[in-house]
């Protein structure tokens, strides 16, 4: 019974590296412009399938695809913001039907293209096996949760010192101020969905390594991206990972110790607990403090 839970607890570490990455893009959007991107969910599936292309139709390792799938992510992404900034009243909600609306439009689109056959890597080196004492894991959820990290260090780097991502940070703090200090929010914000729109390229291409993908994921990805920011609070790139990672180990442990039926409601539990307890999220009060 130990060995199992060691082994449910490990590979929940390691699927929620990947839900830091899919949350830190709904993150980041939602700092620069208070607003949720409903389709951040679909990107990171239009980025999984970028990654099948890749590898069913030159055998290439599906992590060559990151390039396509960013260029595909970054174009739709500029798209959704184009759209979104023309929305003058009520932008906050008339943003989420948007962002919703087209959601449902590229999921359709995927299942036109791609039918609903469920998809995941063949690669042999992704998929073999490979032993941490009495854990398993194949090689291709350790590649994902080590791109994981760096991709979230490169983040952080970029959010503490090139001029945009302060920049970003000021627009999240006080827009009106920053406007002051002479940065143009327009070009912070899409500077933001840019960045958010390369986190779910490399979110979906390892999400697409390392389990299987099919139409139907994408509004599941967002609703967790969504319950990972609720628990990390708003401003905190460690809050996000550490709340990814005790979303995935729940989960793990929910299905290790009850049953795989209540997988994705002990997600929406926590997701209350939280707004009930600690509306500022597990780490929100802390980050201000700070």
């Amino acid at each position: 019974m130990l060995e199992l839970l060691q082994q449910s607890l490990f590979s929940g570490l390691l699927v929620g590296s990947v839900y830091a990455l899919v949350a830190l893009g709904i993150a980041l959007t939602f700092g620069a412009m208070k607003i949720i991107n409903l389709a951040h969910g679909e990107l990171v599936l239009l980025a999984a399938y970028m990654a099948y292309v890749i590898e069913s139709r030159t055998g290439w390792n599906p992590y060559a695809a990151i390039p396509l799938a960013f260029a595909v992510t970054g174009i739709v992404s500029v798209v959704i913001y184009l759209l979104i900034e023309r929305i003058r009243e009520h932008r906050e909600l008339n943003s989420l039907i948007l962002t919703f609306a087209i959601g449902i439009i590229l999921t359709n689109a995927i299942l036109l293209v791609f039918a609903s056959d469920v998809r995941s890597t063949g690669s042999p080196f992704l998929q073999d096996a490979i032993s941490f004492g009495s854990v398993y894991a194949m090689k291709g959820e350790i590649t994902a949760f080590i791109i994981s990290l760096a991709v979230m260090a490169g983040l952080w780097w970029w959010l503490k010192n090139s001029w945009y991502g302060r920049a970003v940070r000021a627009v999240s703090s006080n827009r009106d101020a920053s406007m002051l200090m002479g940065i143009d929010p327009r070009r912070v914000e899409l500077a933001a969905f840019i960045v958010a729109g390369i986190l779910a390229s490399v979110a979906g291409v390892a999400l697409y390594t390392m389990s299987v993908v099919q139409p139907a994921l994408g509004p599941g990805l967002t609703i967790k991206a969504f319950i990972v920011t609720v628990l990390a609070g708003v401003g905190s790139i460690p809050g996000v990972f550490c709340a990814a990672l005790l979303l995935g180990v729940t989960e793990a442990m929910t299905v290790t110790l009850a049953s795989s039926a209540l997988q994705e409601l002990v997600g929406m539990v926590l997701f209350l607990l939280v707004l009930f307890f600690m509306p500022n999220g597990l780490f929100g009060a802390r980050a201000r403090r700070g």
